[in-house]
């Protein structure tokens, strides 16, 4: 398995994957795929210094790729985003809810938190120690040319390039990329490998859907959104993760716990020893609106101050 460094990595036949250790909060992976005339990027990155990075590596190890094309959003999260004006100019494409999810938190919003955060107590204390390492200053929000809704079939020279929409679950848009050829799938965030996942939307059924969709995939190498890449032992440990959260959320729900409560009790057994596990807090929240059929978004702000006592 490749190495877990910082950097462009070799995963096929001009097929990369780009990692940002630990993977926890905002470091989150990227793919490449060229033909040395044509290229894919899947996801840029939380802010425009570390996507000026990535962009500089893959021009400097990758003949030909000088230009993006094209460049894949997996879903809308800042960390898989907000470097989009660094490819402007190439076709970008989403599917048609993470377009319309991505104006719901712009990198102003996420500024502003930093600016704040030394007057918001325990949030704030926990809202640096996840984002204090990037800068959401002077980002222009650039949004997707192109939307779909389902699939979209893609070609880089002879290479098919399958999206596939997987969402609502991480959020509401969620899409994977799948390269036949290479055997290789970039996941977003529908595989944290080493962390441990966020549910901001839900339904759980659709993340487990999604992870037995890319179990059946004649796929060998997952390029999670966050962690390490992995193989179906990795996709098969979220599914895993999945299905114990929901049966323990759900026991606490019919006895009358509410959600805060829940999450606190649950004891995460082989999964305690994951990253950032305070985001059970997110996930319980999350599935007990799913039982209660209740619509109403969560509340991020008041999420935090639970992970943040939690952590």
């Amino acid at each position: 398995m490749v190495d877990y460094k910082k950097g462009l990595h070799k995963i096929g036949d001009c097929t990369y994957a780009y990692l940002q250790p630990d993977g926890s909060w905002g470091w989150s992976n990227a793919g490449f795929v060229s033909d040395g005339s044509n290229s894919i990027l899947v996801d840029t990155l939380f802010d425009l210094k570390l996507t000026r990075e990535m962009l500089d590596e893959i021009s400097q190890k990758v003949k030909g790729a000088e230009k993006i094309d094209t460049l894949v959003i997996t879903h809308a999260n800042g960390d898989h985003v907000y470097g989009n004006e660094l490819v402007k100019g190439a076709e970008i494409i989403a599917s048609k809810a993470c377009a319309e999810e991505m104006t719901e938190t712009p990198p102003q919003m996420l500024a502003e938190m930093m600016k704040a955060a030394p007057t918001l107590g325990d949030i704030g204390r926990y809202f640096t120690h996840c984002f204090s390492e990037f800068n959401f200053d002077g980002i222009t929000l650039t949004f997707p040319t192109n939307t779909f809704e389902g699939r979209m079939d893609l070609t880089v020279g002879s290479k098919e390039v399958n999206l596939i929409e997987v969402g609502p679950c991480h959020t509401k848009g969620d899409v994977i990329v799948f390269v036949p050829y290479d055997r290789t799938v970039f996941a977003g965030d529908m595989l944290f490998i080493g962390g441990t996942p966020i549910m901001w939307i839900g339904p759980v059924k659709n993340w487990i859907q999604a992870c037995d969709l890319m179990l059946d995939m004649e796929a060998d190498i997952f390029v999670p959104g966050h962690g390490p890449i992995t193989d179906k032992k990795g996709v098969d440990s979220i599914k895993a993760y999945w299905h114990y959260i929901e049966a323990e959320a759900r026991k606490r729900y019919d006895d009358g716990m509410n959600a805060e409560d829940a999450a606190f009790d649950i004891d995460l057994g082989p999964y305690g020893s994951w990253g950032e596990k305070e985001r059970i807090v997110i996930n319980v929240a999350a599935l007990f609106k799913e039982f209660k059929g209740d619509d109403i978004p969560l509340n991020a702000v008041e999420l935090f101050g639970l992970m943040a006592r939690m952590a």
